[in-house]
């Protein structure tokens, strides 16, 4: 996990509020700030440059440090979970590998749903904005969370992003978690559901290849079936492999390109969307 695969060595967080559409060539990104009510002791984190970093030494003592971080995560998730609670609001945490397209969903999303539910997105990536000024293009409110080497979203790093994000109640967070198909299965945020993005281009073998991040999947999105003509991959074998790891779990095809079977997803997406509270 993160204490061997490096991420745990340094690296900068920084929240990115979108205000508006940026103009060609103008950067109209600026630094975020947590809510002035916010509990969380940004010193604590783990990846943060700026911050207190964790240097994880060898021998037992590294199980101990991972033991450590992830108490203390799972601490601060579930006071993100009473938060998100106590406001009527749905978090979904996406993840996938890089390129499996969630910003091509999301955008396909925001299109999709729009005057049906109100979604706001937190993107997830090691540096960058490019991500999050494709969701602002949309109209929908974005803010970036940039982790440098780290390799996924945590607890911590999503209170912040909620408070300055501050979506309404009977609303949705989608969160693009970093692509990765290891360590954000690690790292629970928060979030009421998690769901895992495939793509046909990938290889079928996944599911059975990492087991735990599929393990923990309400909804299997496979995405990309437009290529499937073109592409040797076989949807019943993935489908085999899936549930073998994770029996319960939805199991949808979709194309955020040609909007192939994207219905069912909103559909979902529209059942589980909460009743805004008085």
């Amino acid at each position: 996990m993160c204490a061997t695969c490096g991420c745990s060595s340094g690296g900068t967080v920084q929240l990115l509020v979108a205000e508006h559409a940026p103009d060609p060539g103008q950067d109209h990104w600026h630094p975020g700030h947590a809510h002035p009510g916010s509990d969380h002791d940004h010193h604590d984190h783990p990846h943060a440059g700026g911050f207190q970093s964790l240097e994880a030494p060898d021998g037992p003592r590294t199980i101990e440090l991972q033991q450590k971080v992830l108490a203390k995560n799972d601490e601060l998730a579930e006071q993100n979970r009473a938060w998100l609670a106590s406001r009527g609001i749905l978090a979904i945490n996406l993840m996938s590998s890089p390129g499996a397209g969630k910003t091509t969903l999301l955008e396909a999303t925001m299109r999709g749903m729009a005057g049906k539910a109100a979604i706001s997105v937190v993107e997830g990536d090691q540096e960058t904005a490019l991500d999050a000024s494709r969701i602002l293009a949309t109209g929908s409110k974005v803010v970036q969370v940039n982790t440098g080497v780290g390799c996924h979203l945590d607890a911590d790093m999503l209170s912040r992003a909620l408070r300055a994000l501050d979506p309404p109640s009977g609303s949705i967070v989608m969160i693009e978690n970093v692509g990765n198909l290891v360590c954000p299965a690690l790292f629970d945020l928060g979030e009421q559901a998690r769901i895992v993005l495939a793509s046909v281009t990938e290889g079928a073998d996944k599911p059975l290849k990492y087991p735990h991040m599929f393990r923990q999947a309400d909804l299997v999105l496979l995405n990309k079936t437009d290529l499937l003509p073109y592409v040797d991959f076989d949807v019943r074998d993935y489908a085999s492999g899936l549930r073998k790891v994770t029996p319960d779990a939805l199991f949808l095809q979709v194309s955020a390109t040609t909007g192939d079977g994207m219905q069912a997803w909103f559909d979902w997406l529209r059942r589980r969307t909460p009743v805004p509270h008085e």
